[in-house]
């Protein structure tokens, strides 16, 4: 378990971070900016816990927020460092948690009878923006992934993170029974 002692050490003043195995790189670079995203993505789903979700999504999203912090991990590590350190990766199985949880709550919410506005309930709408954000991990690390190589199961994570994310704030709506905010064509 990382401590720490000091929060500003000075050392970014001119632009540049580490990378968890030492190295000194732009904070602007691509490998930065996507754990960066991923980070921002685990505080909007601070933000939709903050606003009272139902007792379900409180307990799953806990545990989500922990992997995305595996995920940032996993980021900021060049894979040539992943050798060298203990890690904690995403896996198979954490993708497969993601999909079983999509499916136990699409079971409540049934399919879609058409599209959907983010919206509804507050924290229905925090987890549409959570989702957003984390499609744009997604962009961003499959970016990553052609220049650099990235854990195998980041993509698959980040791609099952957002629609679990989708059908989250379908969720939450339900049981706040709050009506969808449905898209109505050409208004």
């Amino acid at each position: 378990m990382p401590r720490l002692t000091k929060i500003y050490t000075k050392t970014g003043d001119a632009g540049t971070t580490a990378l968890g195995g030492g190295q000194r790189v732009p904070k602007d670079t691509l490998r930065v900016a996507v754990y960066g995203t991923v980070d921002e993505l685990n505080s909007q789903i601070g933000v939709a816990l903050a606003y009272g979700l139902c007792e379900r999504l409180q307990t799953v999203l806990p545990t989500i927020q922990n992997e995305l912090f595996d995920v940032g991990s996993d980021l900021c590590f060049l894979e040539a460092d992943k050798v060298k350190y203990k890690l904690p990766q995403i896996e198979a199985r954490h993708v497969k948690k993601l999909e079983e949880l999509i499916d136990e709550m699409n079971e409540v919410v049934g399919t879609l009878q058409n599209f959907i506005l983010p919206g509804g309930a507050p924290g229905s709408a925090h987890l549409h923006v959570a989702r957003t954000v984390c499609r744009r991990a997604e962009r961003e690390a499959t970016t990553l992934a052609r220049e650099e190589g990235i854990g195998a199961q980041v993509l698959p994570y980040l791609n099952r993170l957002s629609d679990a994310l989708f059908v989250m704030a379908r969720f939450e709506n339900h049981r706040r029974q709050v009506p969808e905010p449905l898209w109505k064509p050409g208004t």
